[in-house]
């Protein structure tokens, strides 16, 4: 039992990293820095953000597919023709392609963003 557990501690050690990627310097700073990110791009041409959101209500757009993966806080989501749906890290939602959302952000929120070509 005790190595099983460091077996899956060790996994979740590995996968919060990224090997080979190139990171842009300047942030991507949005609602007067309310909403921060870093660009990052991996050798295969992929590219995801690392960001943080403070407190907060915001309404964005996509060009591309997203998958959202929060690290850690408290989100509620709203997309076109939906209800609003709470998120709370660790979690994950997808964002199709050439559509505008809402975002309420209840405290700070850790995540990384992966655009889909598809």
């Amino acid at each position: 039992l005790i190595c099983y557990n460091i077996a899956i501690n060790f996994k979740e050690t590995i996968m919060s990293y990224f090997k080979g990627v190139s990171i842009a310097k300047a942030a991507n700073i949005l609602y007067d820095g309310n909403i921060t990110s870093r660009a990052i791009t991996f050798e295969d041409g992929s590219k995801k953000t690392l960001g943080i959101m403070l407190a907060g209500e915001y309404e964005l757009n996509t060009v591309n597919k997203e998958v959202i993966d929060i690290q850690r806080g408290k989100i509620d989501l709203l997309l076109p023709a939906s209800d609003w749906q709470e998120f709370e890290g660790p979690a994950s939602f997808t964002i199709p392609a050439n559509t505008k959302f809402r975002l309420r952000v209840h405290s700070l929120v850790d995540y990384c963003c992966s655009f889909i070509k598809d």
